[in-house]
């Protein structure tokens, strides 16, 4: 039966009847401490995101149908999808749920999640997607002003009408999410998308300069006292250089220049989204988070999507928007490694509701899930993937597919990791201490027969016409010299961590399949494909998963 051919109500109706029955009584999506890691839990099972973000422009019900199906052939099991605060609600207090309901229906449908994304007052710092009621009244809801006085395309967050109006249709959108969402399809919320102030530091609102003029809040000054050993470097850095002071304005806290500019914006925005989360929170306490546009290297505040929830910058947006659950960052920049594990050193959960959808894309997954026990990940413009990113995200997704089971029983034990080149051209041994050995990995990159797809920024200086596939493992500790491995063009030597001891050898070593969380044996590796049980290693061009059992000898 085809019921994208069936009206809208009969299919949210037909979509409510199929759902399985335990996922109407199932608790609320919600995040778990789990060790050092954090976990989402879905209908009480830890869940792990493989997920793709829709571009910006194909969120729409009708427009979307007929990608559900290649979405679903990706092995994926959650969709980020953007909801419109103009197509809402078109006129002020009237809402329109049709692109919601559409979108519900046809994730259930398909036996896929939902990540929604909050397209209100900012999207990629301007407010593009604000109604057109609030676009052309400027009067009532003020615009963000330059230095000469010139009114920007950003709604300005020092003025209490345009926040309240967000968060009344941000309350009203977690309303009809908790009564026409019983199966739990949406099971994480993202508030705004990219804030940040772009192209100067801080925004010259009269009532703006008259906030950063005065004293600096006591709830952030609070804030740093009782933190103050778990801040971020550059935030301590500066505070302690301007003189630790305790109270005074903002340069007298903080000193002069762009860097306090930042700060102050940062306060100023996250102010404003905690309002906003908490009106979502009290009508459905769905986790919520934001996410934040990267800043490229050399670059100054104002020249970057300034004063949002970036790494150096996580201590006020969590002393100004506690209601948030955990920030995300949108990583596009080919040092994947370096962001990811930025934004985890604090205890953050790490979530990428946007990724670059290149080749990489289906080894950084394997990263974010193994060395940071994270939440998930979601290339972005999915629904536009190509040859060869879209068959590795693909193999990649069902190798994920397989272990959750045991990724999500070792997430923030200790006993799992994963191998990822630490640079784009990695060739001499990358030596990673795990499991009381030491792990020498080196990384095959096999020229791909095509260009990658989705290269939409720069991926270092490697000329686009040279698609190189990639490499990259998860690793999982099983039982004492015990490993699970599993990826694609990794070759691996194993050695005590001290000099002297005992020499590692590899007593077996098996390829197979997880089924059910249970091990399916596939062949025996212990020839040629150990190189005489000299080393392990992962395929190029192949996503596989093998099983090694070392032993000590003299």
């Amino acid at each position: 039966m085809n019921n994208s051919r069936l009206p809208l109500i009969v299919r949210l109706a037909l979509a409510a009847v199929l759902a399985p029955a335990a996922a109407h009584a199932a608790e609320l999506p919600h995040l778990r401490r789990q060790g050092t890691a954090t976990q989402l839990i879905v209908d009480g099972t830890p869940f792990l995101i493989r997920g793709g973000e829709l571009s910006n422009s194909h969120g729409e019900p009708d427009y979307l149908r007929a990608l559900w199906p290649k979405l679903k052939a990706l092995n994926l099991n959650t969709v980020v999808a953007p909801i419109y605060w103009d197509v809402i609600e078109p006129a002020e207090g009237k809402f329109d749920w049709a692109t919601v309901d559409g979108l519900l229906a046809d994730a259930r449908a398909n036996d896929l999640r939902l990540v929604l994304l909050w397209f209100g007052t900012w999207k990629n710092s301007m407010s593009c997607y604000v109604p057109a009621w609030v676009k052309t009244d400027t009067a009532r809801f003020p615009r963000a002003r330059n230095s000469t006085g010139q009114a920007m395309e950003i709604l300005t967050p020092f003025d209490s009408t345009n926040r309240d109006t967000d968060a009344r249709a941000f309350a009203a959108l977690m309303r009809h999410l908790r009564e026409a969402d019983p199966a739990h399809t949406v099971i994480l919320v993202q508030v705004e998308n990219e804030i940040g102030m772009i192209p100067e530091a801080r925004d010259r609102h009269p009532a703006a300069d008259a906030s950063f003029a005065a004293p600096v809040p006591t709830e952030l000054m609070k804030y740093l006292a009782t933190h103050r050993d778990t801040h971020a470097s550059a935030l301590r850095d500066r505070w302690v250089a301007a003189g630790s002071r305790t109270s005074g304005t903002w340069t007298e806290v903080f000193g002069d220049g762009p860097a306090t500019s930042e700060l102050f914006m940062a306060w100023a925005f996250g102010r404003y989204v905690e309002v906003v989360a908490k009106a979502g929170r009290a009508e459905y306490a769905l986790p919520l988070y934001v996410n934040a546009a990267l800043i490229r290297p050399g670059y100054q505040p104002g020249q970057y999507p300034s004063a949002g929830p970036l790494p150096h910058l996580i201590d006020v947006w969590r002393a100004a928007a506690p209601t948030i659950d955990f920030i995300s960052p949108d990583i596009y920049f080919p040092n994947f490694i370096e962001w990811a594990d930025r934004y985890t050193r604090s205890g953050n959960p790490l979530f990428v509701p946007e990724a670059l959808r290149s080749p990489d894309a289906a080894v950084n997954n394997l990263y974010a899930f193994g060395a940071c026990s994270g939440l998930g990940v979601a290339p972005f413009g999915i629904e536009a993937i190509g040859e060869p990113a879209a068959g590795l995200l693909k193999a990649s997704n069902d190798l994920i597919r397989q272990l959750t089971p045991l990724i999500t029983a070792h997430q923030g034990r200790g006993t799992m990791t994963a191998l990822l080149p630490p640079a784009a051209e990695q060739r001499k041994p990358h030596d990673v201490v795990f499991g009381g050995l030491t792990f020498s990995a080196t990384y095959e990159r096999l020229e791909s027969p095509g260009l990658a797809d989705g290269v939409i920024n720069e991926a270092g200086d490697r000329p686009a016409s040279r698609a190189l596939l990639p490499t990259g493992a998860i690793v999982i500790q099983l039982g004492p010299d015990e490993f699970l491995f599993g990826g694609i063009g990794v070759t691996v030597t194993f050695a005590a961590p001290t000099p002297g001891a005992p020499q590692i050898g590899i007593l077996n070593c098996a390829e197979g399949r997880y089924g059910d969380g249970k091990w399916q044996h596939l062949r025996w590796l212990n020839g040629d494909q150990t190189h005489q049980g000299r080393h392990l290693r992962l395929e190029l061009g192949r996503f596989t998963l093998q099983r090694v059992k070392l032993y000590r000898y003299r």
